[in-house]
């Protein structure tokens, strides 16, 4: 009877070899073992986890992005929104190009910014949208009252205009129009340089290769284009007039090896000589 009683149940004993000595006996049923097991394999994986999730150790798990990782990512992020800047500014300046060459007014980074806030209120407003136009109509009747012989007719040629001395200095490199299709006009830092003619700046900004870069549109379709300078004095939109300062003389970019204006003058969406119609 004390068989059948103690069956199922289970002792583990150690004991020390050279003493025949006993130094742990346990009891235990089939039930017992089994539920220890499942309790030292859930504390177990519970310590595995705690150490994994909340110390460097996940670190070193295979794919598992690390503290460089995620620096990279947050640069890579901020260079992103970088380039879209920048290619908006390239957009925005292809677009004037355009309508320069087109022989249209540039388009102005506010103006497009007050177009996208008022799209939602021109949209809604009928009346709203009435009244721009006809304030737009009475404009441009008084600008064509006496407008007697047109626009194609008032534009000069290139030969025929009177342009501004940009910079008085030395030509370093002179205008090729495959290989260097401007000129290298050189002077001292921080000289003042000038429009060569009244318009309308159409760029201003920075880019690693040319510097500050400053560009303005003049009458009959003519740019002037100014790299490399150490600081603008005039921003996108403003007016400009013949002779008025626009820039300083600097080494600003990539592309340069010392102190000197990078010149460009273009008629009708092509580059020309500066040096057959501007003394330098």
């Amino acid at each position: 009877m004390n068989k059948r009683k103690n069956k199922g149940i289970f002792r583990l004993r150690l004991t020390e070899d050279t003493r025949d000595r006993h130094l742990l006996s346990v009891i235990f049923t089939k039930t017992e073992f089994f539920v220890a097991m499942v309790s030292f394999i859930v504390m177990l994986s519970a310590i595995v986890f705690s150490i994994i999730a909340f110390t460097p150790v996940r670190t070193f798990i295979p794919g598992y992005p690390d503290a460089r990782t995620k620096r990279a990512a947050i640069q890579n992020a901020i260079r992103m929104d970088s380039l879209e800047t920048v290619i908006y500014r390239w957009e925005l300046y292809a677009e004037n190009l355009r309508r320069i060459v087109d022989g249209q007014e540039a388009v102005r980074i506010d103006e497009l910014v007050m177009q996208r806030q008022n799209e939602g209120r021109d949209a809604a407003d009928a009346g709203y949208l009435k009244s721009r136009d006809s304030i737009m109509r009475e404009t441009v009747k008084k600008e064509e009252m006496f407008d007697i012989s047109g626009k194609k007719q008032r534009e000069l040629p290139i030969e025929g205009m009177i342009f501004f001395t940009p910079l008085k200095g030395v030509v370093s490199q002179g205008y090729d129009p495959v290989i260097h299709p401007f000129i290298d006009v050189t002077a001292p830092a921080g000289s003042v340089i000038k429009a060569i003619a009244d318009g309308t700046v159409i760029y201003d900004g920075w880019s690693e290769e040319t510097g500050y870069t400053i560009q303005v549109q003049h009458g009959s379709d003519i740019v002037s284009i100014y790299k490399h300078n150490q600081k603008l004095l005039k921003k996108t939109g403003d007016k400009v007039t013949a002779g008025s300062p626009i820039a300083l003389v600097g080494n600003t970019g990539k592309l340069t090896t010392g102190d000197h204006l990078h010149f460009e003058l273009w008629h009708k969406g092509e580059s020309v000589d500066p040096t057959k119609y501007i003394n330098f």
